[in-house]
Formats: structure tokens, C-alpha cells, sequence
């Protein structure tokens, strides 16, 4: 916690930890007693219309008043302690008021916070203040005892301290000097003291907090597995509907084109021939990006022997993928390749590249390397973050190494389940 650590700075008070500390004790006044006088006057109120059937519904959402006060002590704890405490709560089953509230009642952060809560609103927030005062004020009456001496009064400002005399207030002031120095130090140990029982109670347990990563990754995993599956939807619909559409077009517009004598009329029929024939190529160019045919029927290899055939930059191949992998796995390591090699294309100014592909064990292991200048920056837009928000996604790792005059090589690791081999691949080495 950095509280306790500044506390071991020689310059601890004469940094702005003693007032940070400060303030976080005199603000758990606003939480503390506010929940205090919500709850006493639910109480009162449920219980006076409790035999009508109003009050019930009153009552029963005192359960759940917990749950602002500790978002609220979560993000006031940012005054003494920078770690950030993640909520405890997971999403709702369903959606509207009764999912949450289903969601809320089985879950046991929120009775914990509901404990917190009434520890705060009857003893923690006066201890606070009683320790804020001790530490701050009694050395500030101390301080500011001369004033009232001086100025023809009987006594000083702190009423447990009696000074009339101009000599007694100026002794009163190397003690509060010293009492205030002790005080910076009181201060910020309770702080901290406070904070870490605050951190105790409303951050999750580890259980809750692998419950919630798990439920992350499944989340993941779900929208990957979605998002490919409506790729597939799309380019099945292109290459069906659309493209099939424009084939029928183009064969007749040429069909047309040898019945119909030279002319201005001919002309036209060529000229939109050549046009349909050139809206079907780039439809086929779409279609293959958004998730090429080759991929779903053939498997990840025969798909990146497609994308080098395609690349201008010559690439040798060795590939090592026996059977079938997964579907959100075979279409990542798809597009990293594909965005890999319009990388080298577009930037390496390379004569020649090479593409290495291997599943071993429950590893998809991909190298990508070209024979460039190198110096490839992720951060100037090159595409490599894109590729490693990708393969996050999927659980992958990417490494690049690509020093200045070449060569670079970009390393891709990709989880994958040990699946049955298929007949459909075999390892090969292909230029």
C-alpha cells in the first residue's frame, strides 16, 4: 500500500500523504453517516407500513444497500491506496430489475458489503473522526492557542488545554509542532489500517475472482466462436446469393455480345460485360477475406498454400498440420498469416518470404519471416497491434524480431486442442 510505504520516506511530512490520509478519514463521514440515517428511517418507515404491505418491499431492499456504499468506499479508497480493487459482482443472468436482483442474493459479496456497510455506519466512520481529531485538530488548537492570548483573552482556543498567559502560548507551540508530526504519522497508519480492512472486505476472494476470470474467457470464447460463425454465414450467402447473380449476368451480357453486330449498341453490351466481370472479381476478393471457402472445407493449410499462391512476394511453405484444428484457431491463424504477408508486401520491400506451420502438443506454433530491410514498429501502424489484439482473443502470443536490415520474423503461438488426425492434411514442404 503506498501509504505505508511513504511512511518510510524521509520526506514522508512534507509530502501530500499525511493530508491524503486525512482526508480520507473525514470523508468516511459522508458514507458512513448517510447510510446511518437512510437505514434508521427505512427501518422506521417499513416498519410502521409493514401491515399494510408497503414497508415490506422497503425492508427487503436494505439487503442490498451495500452494494453503493461499497462501490463508493471502493473508489474513495484511490485517496490512500493506487491498486484499484475490481468488483466482486458478476453480470446478471438475465436482463432487468429481477435478473439483478436473482443475481445479487445468491452471490456472497453482496452480504458482505451489507456487513461493511453496517460496520461503517456505526463504528467506523466515528472512529475515523475521533482519530482525524486527535491526530489534526488537538495539534491545531495547540498551534493556534496564542491567538486569542494575544489578542486580550482569557484562554486558548482547545478548551481541555488552559493558557492565559503570552508565555504559556508560546510553549504551547514547539508541543503542538511535535504532537502535529506525531499526529501526520497517527493519520496515516489509521488510514491505511482502515484501507486494508476496506480492501479485506470488498475485493474479491479468489474464488470469486477466478469464477469471474472463467467467466471472461468463457464470454471470450463465445462471442470469437459467434463472430466466426457469422463470417461463414456472410460468405456463404456472397458466394450463393450475390455472386452467383453476377456469374448469370456476365454470361449473358456475353452471350448477348456475340449475337449482336459491331456498333454503338454492341459497344455498350461490352462495355457492361467488362464491368460485371470486374464487380465479380471484386466480389470474389471480398468473399475470400471475409472468410475464403478454402478454409472451411479444406482446413488452415490448403488455405495458406492459397494465400501464398496469391502473395507477389514468393513464399516457401513448409507446413506440418495433420487433420483438422478448431475453427476459431484455423480461422486466427488464417488472418495472421494473410495480414503477415500484406505486412511484407506493403513494408519489407522483401525478394522472397517463408511460412512455417506445426501443431505440436496442444500448441498451433506459426513463423512468418521475409528477407527485408526489418525495422518493423508496432506502434507505427503496421498492423501488429491488430494482430495481437487477434490472437488475445484466442489466448495467442505473438513475438517479432526484426532488427534493422533484416531479416524479420514474426512467431505466433496459438492454443490448440489435440483433435483427430484427418486425412485431408498431411505434413508437406512446398516453395
Amino acid at each position: 500500500m503506498e501509504a505505508i510505504t511513504a511512511l518510510r520516506r524521509r520526506a514522508f511530512l512534507a509530502s501530500p500523504w499525511p493530508w491524503r490520509s486525512l482526508a480520507y478519514l473525514v470523508t468516511s463521514s459522508v458514507p458512513g453517516a448517510l447510510v446511518l440515517t437512510v437505514v434508521v428511517a427505512a427501518l422506521l418507515v417499513g416498519g410502521t407500513l409493514a401491515s399494510i404491505a408497503v414497508g415490506l418491499p422497503m425492508l427487503a431492499a436494505l439487503a442490498f444497500a451495500g452494494v453503493p456504499v461499497a462501490a463508493f468506499e471502493r473508489w474513495r479508497l484511490r485517496l490512500v491506496d493506487a491498486a484499484p480493487i475490481a468488483d466482486p459482482h458478476r453480470p446478471p443472468d438475465r436482463p432487468g430489475v429481477g435478473g439483478w436482483l436473482a443475481t445479487r442474493v445468491r452471490e456472497a459479496a453482496t452480504w458482505r458489503e451489507l456487513a461493511f456497510a453496517a460496520l461503517l455506519a456505526t463504528v467506523l466512520w466515528p472512529l475515523d473522526l475521533a482519530v482525524a481529531a486527535v491526530g489534526a485538530a488537538l495539534p491545531a488548537a495547540l498551534l493556534t492557542a496564542w491567538m486569542p492570548v494575544l489578542s486580550g483573552g482569557r484562554r486558548g482556543l482547545w478548551q481541555g488545554v488552559a493558557i492565559h498567559t503570552p508565555v504559556q502560548a508560546v510553549a504551547a507551540l514547539p508541543a503542538g509542532v511535535v504532537l502535529l508530526a506525531a499526529g501526520a504519522y497517527l493519520v496515516t497508519v489509521a488510514a491505511a489500517a482502515r484501507a486494508a480492512l476496506t480492501r479485506r472486505l470488498l475485493a474479491p476472494r479468489p474464488d470469486e475472482a477466478a469464477r469471474l476470470l472463467a467467466e471472461v474467457a468463457g464470454s471470450r470464447a463465445r462471442l470469437v466462436n459467434a463472430f466466426e460463425a457469422e463470417r461463414r454465414r456472410i460468405e456463404r450467402d456472397l458466394h450463393d446469393g450475390a455472386q452467383q447473380r453476377l456469374v448469370a449476368v456476365a454470361t449473358s451480357l456475353g452471350l448477348a455480345l456475340l449475337d449482336m453486330p459491331p456498333g454503338p449498341a454492341a459497344d455498350h453490351v461490352a462495355h457492361a460485360h467488362g464491368q460485371a466481370r470486374l464487380a465479380l472479381t471484386e466480389l470474389r476478393e471480398l468473399i475470400h477475406g471475409i472468410h475464403p471457402q478454402v478454409l472451411t472445407q479444406h482446413g488452415l493449410a490448403a488455405a495458406i498454400q492459397d494465400a501464398a499462391d496469391r502473395s507477389p512476394v514468393p513464399v516457401d511453405l513448409t507446413l506440418d498440420l495433420a487433420g483438422r484444428l478448431p475453427a476459431p484457431v484455423e480461422a486466427t491463424g488464417y488472418f495472421v498469416v494473410c495480414e503477415a504477408l500484406a505486412n511484407i508486401v506493403r513494408h519489407s520491400g522483401a525478394g522472397r518470404a517463408w511460412i512455417t506451420a506445426a501443431r505440436r502438443g496442444g500448441t498451433l506454433l506459426l513463423e512468418i519471416g521475409d528477407d527485408g530491410a526489418g525495422g518493423a514498429d508496432p506502434a507505427a501502424g503496421s498492423g501488429l497491434t491488430g494482430l495481437s489484439d487477434r490472437l488475445a482473443v484466442v489466448g495467442g502470443t505473438l513475438a517479432l524480431s526484426s532488427p534493422p536490415g533484416g531479416p524479420t520474423l514474426l512467431t505466433v503461438e496459438l492454443p490448440c486442442p489435440e483433435t483427430a488426425p484427418s486425412a485431408s492434411s498431411s505434413p508437406r514442404t512446398a516453395p
